[in-house]
């Protein structure tokens, strides 16, 4: 008896491999898709160890709502006769260019807000702390001269 013959389309069938569950990955639909949500994640990672919540500098009225509060510690970088001549009651004074030095004298455990004559100084010790791996940290912009303008509290003398 012979063999019947298989037609063209029988044969090509058995060459087709089967259907895999992951076919769909193949459109660019798809692709562009998945893409799009590794971008997002990306970028949701890449901001979420920028940021602490606390904003980089605060004005001088935000300041002063933070300033009596227990879990906020005010730093002064100003130098030793700028702090005789006036500061801020119960504020503390590190001298900007001893600052990187004294990093291990300030508390991990609250905000710290850094305070200098008109602000210039207060970012640059700032940005030194987060160097030194404060994450709650923010300088006041205007500085204490307009601290002291705004009528906050100001003291004279060491």
């Amino acid at each position: 008896e012979s063999m019947p013959k298989s037609s063209p389309k029988s044969s090509s069938r058995r060459l087709q491999r089967p259907a895999s569950p992951f076919d769909f990955l193949k459109k660019p639909a798809v692709q562009l898709g998945i893409l799009a949500v590794v971008v997002v994640i990306i970028a949701l990672i890449a901001l979420s160890g920028q940021s602490s919540g606390t904003p980089a500098e605060i004005s001088v009225n935000e300041a002063y709502k933070l300033y009596n509060q227990a879990d906020v510690f005010f730093l002064d970088v100003r130098e030793t006769d700028e702090w005789n001549e006036y500061h801020a009651p119960n504020t503390t004074l590190i001298p900007l260019g001893e600052l990187e030095a004294r990093v291990n004298e300030l508390p991990r455990d609250k905000q710290i807000v850094v305070v200098c004559r008109s602000g210039n100084r207060s970012q640059q010790g700032r940005d030194i702390l987060k160097a030194a791996g404060f994450t709650n940290v923010t300088s006041m912009a205007g500085g204490l001269k307009t601290w002291r303008d705004a009528g906050y509290p100001i003291t004279t003398g060491p």
